[in-house]
């Protein structure tokens, strides 16, 4: 059994060495101080996740996928992540997706052993038929997880761009990657714990990756969500109201343009203001790859 008292992720924290005797105030009060060093650590690798978006975004743009893969809080965190850009950016469901260690059933009850195993990563990754135009990504936050090591692996002899988000530095043994991304956040609150500051540093970097990625695809206009999907009352409402922010419309004509739009919000703008019919206005779109600015201006 391999002995991981040297990771970082694996030590104690001398600020929480008193844990089990503190109030909740001082608990609450430690565990937002040491957020704040998570929040930190993401900062200090900027370079490497814009890198990364840049490289997600040229293959998503040529029709490749974002692959993610963990084990635990990082597989989940993954699976979460990519289970938002549909709503959120009108993305096909296949172009993000999220693959956990011990398959969905892990994503509610632990799977012990599922990540001990790299074959099983290799095979997660063959069944996603991963080649060239796709990123993989593999999560692990304290660095060793063979499930992420293999599917990273195989990764690369498929020839898919690969990344490597860690809270940990290199700890040997590890996949060669593309692009290495390591928000060190150092030893948790409750040792070992590493839903907690390595999570919150995780979903951080996962957040800006798909974010900025999609942003480049012309998934927004300023900073408004004018890709998302309009399915369910509170994103009915959204869309209405961007459309009357950048038309100038009511909410009753907002509402009415972005029915006859089938829910788009982009394309109901371009109908307006350009004057145009649905099939005229994705056209359009299309031929601005998809930027909404870029549409209008033509």
């Amino acid at each position: 059994m391999q002995d991981r008292s040297h990771i970082l992720t694996e030590q104690r924290l001398p600020d929480s060495a008193n844990l089990d005797a503190m109030s909740a105030v001082d608990i609450v009060y430690v565990m937002n101080e040491q957020d704040r060093v998570a929040v930190e650590a993401v900062a200090a690798v900027r370079a490497e996740v814009a890198k990364a978006a840049d490289a997600i975004a040229e293959r998503l743009r040529r029709g490749g996928r974002l692959i993610y893969l963990g084990a635990g809080t990082s597989g989940r965190l993954g699976v979460l992540d990519a289970s938002e850009c549909p709503p959120t950016f009108r993305a096909d469901p296949r172009q993000v997706q999220g693959v956990i260690a011990g398959g969905e059933a892990a994503m509610f009850v632990a799977q012990e052993g599922a990540e001990d195993s790299p074959e099983h990563g290799a095979v997660a990754v063959d069944e996603k038929s991963v080649g060239p135009d796709d990123v993989v990504c593999g999560i692990a936050a304290g660095g060793t997880t063979p499930f992420v090591h293999g599917a990273l692996r195989r990764g690369n002899e498929r020839g898919a761009f690969t990344i490597f988000v860690a809270c940990v530095p290199h700890t040997g043994n590890e996949p060669d990657v593309d692009v290495e991304i390591r928000p060190l956040t150092g030893p948790e609150v409750l040792t070992g714990s590493t839903r907690l500051k390595a999570g919150t540093a995780t979903k951080l970097v996962l957040n800006q990756l798909t974010t900025t990625a999609m942003v480049l695809l012309g998934k927004c206009y300023g900073n408004l969500m004018v890709d998302l999907k309009a399915s369910n009352v509170k994103l009915v409402d959204r869309g209405a109201r961007i459309i009357a922010e950048i038309t100038g419309l009511d909410r009753e004509a907002s509402l009415a343009l972005l029915d006859r739009a089938d829910g788009h919000v982009k394309k109901a703008i371009v109908m307006h203001k350009l004057d145009v019919d649905p099939d005229e206005a994705l056209a359009r779109l299309d031929a601005a790859d998809g930027r909404l600015r870029n549409a209008m201006e033509a």
